[in-house]
């Protein structure tokens, strides 16, 4: 009987992909067939071939002069469908635009594309450099990616029942706090703490199997699930340094398939969090309207 070829990888396509990788990379960058070939580790005819085709699809640009090579223009209709498929439509980018022109934050809507958080559209304000871009990606397992579990039941079940990415410890009395005010209150706010700042830089781009070692350096950074949300009153008088605050979007099922968040990165105190937490809350419902959605009371 012939196996299931399903799951198997294909090396030519391999190579494409790290061609497109790199060049994404070094969006503002030019570069030779030959230093290309040798950057992304391909022979010369390999990489030649691959990059005529992709010249000649739209998806790589040749300059006739210099006879270097940048990514093209049919990535940008690719990247558009690619949104409109995920569910981000420039109605919502027009929602992330008001709430980043109110408070001068850079705001983002984040879903979860297989085992992958991704950002699907982010708006940043004039000048600023957030430190996140759009597709950048982290893995969806404890402790990250609880703002997208917390409205379900049964999702929280599940993304606990995942391997964390790194040693953890649960304290379940906490959670059950965090999971219920939450609800509540309609969002999730996050704590600014230099341990979350590593965490997510680490984090980023990487595969949910981490080296032991590595593992056991991000479980010095983050060992309780939940420990970095902030609570109203129970967290003292403040101000807060607060990292990120986010609301759910949700489909007409009423499940959750996207998250709203706002950057925040600076200090805050209560009203000032209720503020932007509220305003989040409405961007997330209005998202939500555009994709004729249901909230779940």
């Amino acid at each position: 009987m012939a196996s299931d070829s399903a799951g198997r990888a294909s090396p030519p396509t391999d190579r494409v992909v790290r061609v497109l990788d790199f060049l994404a990379a070094h969006p503002r960058d030019r570069f030779g067939l030959s230093e290309l070939a040798r950057r992304v580790g391909l022979s010369k005819p390999t990489c030649l071939g691959i990059v005529t085709s992709l010249a000649e699809a739209g998806y790589l640009v040749r300059d006739p002069v210099d006879k270097t090579y940048r990514l093209g223009p049919s990535l940008i209709t690719l990247g558009h469908r690619a949104q409109e498929a995920l569910r981000v439509s420039p109605a919502a980018r027009e929602q992330l635009r008001r709430l980043s022109a109110r408070f001068r934050a850079t705001v983002a809507l984040s879903g979860v594309v297989g085992d992958r958080i991704t950002v699907l559209d982010l708006v940043a304000p004039p000048g600023a450099h957030p430190g996140v871009e759009v597709g950048q990606s982290y893995p969806f397992a404890p402790p990250v990616g609880l703002m997208f579990v917390l409205w379900d039941d049964e999702a929280t079940r599940e993304w606990l029942a995942r391997r964390p990415t790194i040693p953890l410890r649960t304290d379940s009395a906490r959670l059950r706090r965090v999971i219920a005010r939450c609800r509540t209150d309609g969002y999730l706010v996050e704590r600014l703490t230099p341990a979350g700042r590593r965490l997510y830089a680490l984090m980023a781009g990487m595969s949910a199997d981490l080296p032991d070692e590595l593992r056991a350096l991000l479980g010095e950074l983050v060992s309780d699930i939940g420990e970095r949300v902030y609570l109203r009153d129970e967290n003292g008088a403040g101000p807060f340094d607060i990292s990120v605050i986010s609301a759910p979007v949700f489909d007409h099922y009423g499940r959750q398939v996207m998250v709203a968040s706002m950057h925040v990165g600076t200090t805050l105190t209560d009203d000032e969090i209720s503020e932007r937490a509220d305003a989040v809350v409405a961007t997330a419902d209005a998202v939500t309207g555009q994709l004729g959605g249901v909230k779940p009371q």
